[in-house]
């Protein structure tokens, strides 16, 4: 098999992912620590814990995330950095859906999806506006990037009742 036989886009290696694993696992504990003091944001982008079932291990999964609100739903970015395969924890969700997110110190069960097309390319000029590194991500994969759609399963409680 020739490169140009494999797909495009970023192959990390066992010692970046390794390490972006304690770094994963040190953002999440001062995150909950602190209730989103630290780590709850990077630089002016928004930052949430995302909980998601392990599709093999079953097991809960936290990873930190960017992510754009939407109204009453949260909007974030399978990107896993432009790499050939989406991220864990979008397979996750693939498996199952329901998860729980963490922002700041309100944690929320959700239920996620996959965006439409429409609803794609009306989220994706705010989510790269937010986050220009998504647009070059989509430029160096051949997958198409997939934008989540996280829906409360919760009443919002801080919404009077109508």
């Amino acid at each position: 098999m020739t490169n140009r036989d494999q797909p495009a886009g970023r192959r990390p290696s066992k010692l970046l992912a390794a390490l972006q694993n304690v770094a994963t696992g040190i953002h999440n504990a001062l995150y909950r620590s602190s209730s989103g003091v630290i780590g709850g944001r990077i630089g002016n982008i928004p930052v949430l814990l995302l909980t998601t079932t392990g599709r093999r291990s079953g097991k809960q999964r936290t990873v930190p995330l960017f992510y754009l609100m939407d109204g009453r739903n949260v909007a974030l970015v399978a990107s896993n950095g432009g790499a050939v395969s989406h991220p864990t924890w979008w397979l996750n969700l693939k498996t199952t859906p329901e998860a729980w997110i963490q922002i700041k110190s309100i944690r929320r069960r959700v239920k996620a999806e996959q965006a439409s097309a429409e609803e794609k390319q009306r989220l994706w000029p705010r989510l790269t506006a937010l986050y220009p590194g998504y647009k070059r991500y989509q430029e160096i994969t051949d997958r198409d990037i997939p934008v989540v759609i996280l829906h409360s399963l919760e009443e919002d409680r801080s919404q009077p009742n109508d």
